[in-house]
């Protein structure tokens, strides 16, 4: 099955590579500018004024707008969960490459969890809009508290360790 793999896709080897990087790039950066920009300043006014009503809606719009947002994200995942090992099979390599050993530990102790809650908690269980609807003003607010506290803590190792994983393939150091 691998050979055959290998013999089918080698001629596309770099176009599968191609897509790769591109999704990569699309999850790594599709949510910075909307969290840096937008969230971060909205989520700082409500905290220094958490009862004002036009902040709070304010917060309560951008959130909704994130998780709308981050679809883009949500559909580069996929993607490269399928043309990551594509290009492990395709370009032959195999576990003795250290940095692809890094690579994969991250990707699958860090990115494949980080992205299962955040899948849930954008338009599963925990998307904003669809609790609003609900019309249970504190199951809302817990979620819009809930999806901000993970977004403070995945956030900073999302864009270390994505910057780490594409030095790591771009450079193989080891």
């Amino acid at each position: 099955m691998i050979n055959f793999i290998q013999q089918t896709l080698g001629p596309y080897y770099f176009f599968i590579k191609f897509i790769h990087l591109y999704f990569v790039m699309v999850w790594m950066w599709s949510t910075a500018v909307a969290f840096a920009f937008y969230l971060v300043p909205v989520f700082k006014a409500w905290r220094r004024n958490p009862d004002d009503p036009q902040i709070i809606a304010m917060r309560d719009w951008a959130i909704e707008r994130f998780d709308h947002g981050v679809s883009y994200e949500h559909v580069a995942f996929p993607i490269i969960l399928i043309t990551g090992p594509l290009l492990l099979i395709v370009g032959g390599w195999n576990m003795d490459s250290g940095w692809l050993v890094l690579k994969l530990l991250i990707v699958i102790g860090i990115f494949i969890p980080v992205e299962s809650f955040d899948y849930y908690i954008s338009h599963l269980g925990g998307n904003k809009a669809r609790l609003r609807q609900t019309g249970d003003p504190d199951i809302y607010e817990r979620s819009v508290q809930r999806h901000w506290m993970f977004l403070l803590v995945s956030s900073p190792p999302v864009m270390v360790f994505g910057t780490l994983i594409i030095v790591l393939a771009v450079t193989k150091p080891f």
